[in-house]
């Protein structure tokens, strides 16, 4: 089984098999539109802009299960990520990433790349860790994913080559992505 053998739905609810991003190089991430990472559909938009002539592409997969902070339909969701952020790269219909309840999608990308922790250098770091040890602390346990913007790199063959947590800005993500177009 590998990312080529799920299919999931646009925010419009058209079904979409990932094997047709076959030969690309994919960032497949959690999204929320009221998060303090959700600027980052800033940094993935340019990511999408710079590469994706290069063969990359971006699928954002908005979840409500951090916080309750993506709590809008698909329709308004992708809207505020056009508005906001001009993103232009594919969102997908919202849907939980974690526990019993996550796509089969995520359920797969969590078991192929665990967490291995925050980078605390990040200004929000000690913030989001606090949080979850106060709010939310099976959070921490195991390798699903600990909040939005997690995000998975995939190969041009489909393997999940790296995970980046939250507190990795997208843009740092541009010498992996480079590795593999």
């Amino acid at each position: 089984m590998g990312v080529y053998d799920f299919t999931v739905k646009t925010s419009q609810g058209k079904e979409k098999c990932l094997a047709d991003y076959k030969g690309k190089v994919l960032v497949i991430v959690n999204t929320a539109s009221k998060c303090g990472f959700t600027p980052q559909f800033k940094g993935l938009q340019d990511l999408y802009m710079k590469y994706k002539g290069q063969g990359l592409e971006i699928l954002g997969f908005p979840c409500n299960q951090f916080a309750e902070q993506d709590p809008e339909g698909n329709g308004a969701i992708e809207q505020f990520c056009r508005f906001n952020y001009g993103v232009t790269f594919q969102i997908f219909e919202k849907g939980d990433v974690r526990g019993e309840t996550a796509q089969p999608l995520f359920k797969f990308l969590t078991e192929q790349k665990g967490f291995e922790g925050f980078d605390m250098s990040h200004p929000i770091a000690s913030k989001l860790e606090g949080a979850l040890k106060a709010n939310f602390p099976e959070f921490l346990e195991g390798d699903g994913i600990k909040w939005n913007f997690t995000k998975f790199l995939i190969d041009k063959e489909g393997n999940v080559v790296k995970r980046f947590e939250p507190t990795t800005d997208p843009l740092d993500m541009a010498k992996d992505i480079e590795a593999l177009l």
